[in-house]
């Protein structure tokens, strides 16, 4: 039987709200080393992902050379609405997990977040595949 995105994908998945604060969806990006952030509305329901490319381009105030004080106003002033991706590449946790890696490869995407309806249950990455490979090239030298 073929392995499902389920198989391989991260379960406990961080998400955030779209009002949320965009210096804490940095805050919990840096502090969990995540590079994907699912947004989630009132229900629960997937409408957006932030990724470290956003939170990038948000910190054009660093280019400008506003000093940290500032930076941090402006991190504060934004929500996450302001800067997220509204078109979020899905994958339903049951899919053949061949099938999800070609369509990354494919889209040149990061990640694809795994829904059950529209909420998300899980979240599939590039960084998955890596401890995938690393983890079956241990146990056959084993």
């Amino acid at each position: 039987m073929s392995k499902r995105v389920r198989d391989l994908m991260t379960q406990e998945v961080s998400v955030m709200e779209r009002n949320d604060e965009l210096r804490l969806a940095d805050d919990v990006m840096n502090l969990g080393r995540i590079r994907h952030l699912p947004i989630v509305d009132e229900d629960g329901e997937l409408v957006g992902i932030v990724s470290q490319r956003d939170l990038f381009r948000s910190a054009l105030a660093r280019a400008l050379g506003y000093g940290s004080v500032a930076q941090d106003k402006i991190m504060s002033n934004l929500v996450i609405k302001d800067v997220m991706t509204t078109q979020v590449e899905t994958v339903d946790a049951d899919s053949d997990l061949a099938d999800a890696a070609h369509r990354m490869f494919k889209q040149k995407i990061g990640c694809l977040v795994a829904v059950e309806g529209n909420k998300p249950v899980g979240i599939l990455t590039e960084a998955d595949f890596v401890r995938y490979v690393a983890e079956r090239e241990r146990t056959k030298g084993e």
